[in-house]
C-alpha cells in the first residue's frame, strides 16, 4: 500500500509538471534567457559588428559618469517625494469614498481612476501646455493676483520637477486608491460600527483599523509605485525632454537617450539597466522584510 501510495503522488507530480511545463519553458524563454543575454551584452563595448569584450568596463565607467548621477539622484527624488504623498492620498480618498452614507460614489470612483486610463503620452502632452507660459495655470493664477506675469514652470529645475511630480499624483494616485477600495470592501463595517460605539474618531479608525488590516495591500502599492518610480520614463521624455540642462532626467530616459539619440552604445546602457534591475530588487526586498512580518 506503501508503494501504491507513493507511485500515486509521483504520477501526480508529473501530472502538475505536464502542466507547467509549457508555462516554465515561456517564462525562462522569454525573461531569463533575455536577462541573460542583457547582461552578456553589458559586458561588451562598441557598436555593430564592432563590439568586443570589455569585462566591468561599462559598470565601472557607471561610476565616474556625472550624467548618470544626476539622473539617479533626480529619480529618487521622485521616488521620496511622490511615493509617500500618492499613496497618503490614495489611502484617503478609498476611506472617504468607501463610506456608506457618500452618495454618487460610482461617478466619484470612476472620476478620480480616469486617469489611470489616459495614454501616457497624451497626458503628459496635456500637462505641458497646462503648465506653458501661455498656459491655463499661468493664466488663472495671474487673474487671482498671485502672479504679475506668466511663469516659465518648465524652464527651472525645481520647478519642473513640481510639474512632474504634480502630473504623477494626478495620474496614479486613482490607481492606488482602487486596490485600497477593494481591501476596505473585505473589512467588516462591524469593526467600524464598535469602535465609534467605543469612542474612536475618524482619525483613530484609520490608524487603528483602517491602515494595520490594510498592511498586505498597502505593501503591494508600495512595492509597484517604487518599481514604476525607479522606471520612469515617459513623462521625463514627453513633459519636460530631461531638461532644463538634464535636471529632471530620470535614469531610463537616460538609458534611452545612450541607446538610441547621442549614441548607440547599447553595452553602455544595458549596464545601466541592470543597475535598475538590481536597485529595484534590493528596495522590493527592504519593503518586504520592514512591511511583511510573517
Amino acid at each position: 500500500m506503501r508503494k501504491n501510495k507513493l507511485a500515486m503522488s509521483g504520477r501526480h507530480d508529473l501530472t502538475g509538471w505536464a502542466f507547467l511545463s509549457v508555462a516554465s519553458l515561456m517564462i525562462v524563454w522569454m525573461n531569463f534567457y533575455p536577462m541573460i543575454k542583457a547582461f552578456h551584452l553589458a559586458m561588451q563595448t562598441g557598436t555593430g559588428a564592432r563590439m568586443r569584450y570589455a569585462g566591468l568596463i561599462n559598470f565601472q565607467r557607471i561610476l565616474v559618469d556625472p550624467t548618470f548621477k544626476e539622473t539617479l539622484g533626480t529619480t529618487f527624488l521622485y521616488l521620496i517625494i511622490q511615493v509617500p504623498i500618492m499613496l497618503i492620498f490614495a489611502l484617503i480618498l478609498a476611506s472617504m469614498l468607501n463610506s456608506p452614507t457618500l452618495k454618487c460614489k460610482g461617478l466619484f470612483r470612476t472620476a478620480i481612476f480616469l486617469p489611470c486610463a489616459t495614454s501616457l503620452v497624451s497626458y503628459a502632452v496635456i500637462f505641458r501646455q497646462l503648465f506653458a507660459l501661455d498656459g491655463y495655470i499661468n493664466v488663472v493664477l495671474v487673474r487671482l493676483g498671485m502672479l504679475e506675469a506668466g511663469y516659465q514652470w518648465l524652464s527651472y529645475t525645481w520647478s519642473a520637477r513640481l510639474v512632474i511630480i504634480i502630473a504623477l499624483l494626478w495620474r496614479w494616485t486613482g490607481y492606488n486608491m482602487v486596490f485600497y477600495l477593494a481591501g476596505l470592501q473585505n473589512i467588516e463595517n462591524s469593526i467600524y460600527e464598535a469602535a465609534r460605539i467605543d469612542g474612536a474618531n475618524a482619525l483613530q479608525q484609520l490608524t487603528k483599523i483602517t491602515i494595520p488590516l490594510l498592511k498586505p495591500i498597502i505593501l503591494l502599492t508600495a512595492i509597484m509605485s517604487t518599481n514604476g518610480t525607479l522606471q520612469l520614463f515617459d513623462e521625463s521624455f514627453n513633459l519636460t525632454n530631461g531638461g532644463p540642462a538634464n535636471s529632471t532626467m530620470t535614469m531610463s530616459h537616460y538609458i534611452y537617450r545612450t541607446s538610441f539619440q547621442l549614441s548607440s552604445d547599447l553595452g553602455y546602457s544595458t549596464a545601466m539597466a541592470f543597475v535598475i534591475f538590481v536597485l529595484v530588487a534590493v528596495l522590493a526586498l527592504i519593503q518586504m522584510k520592514v512591511g511583511d512580518k510573517r
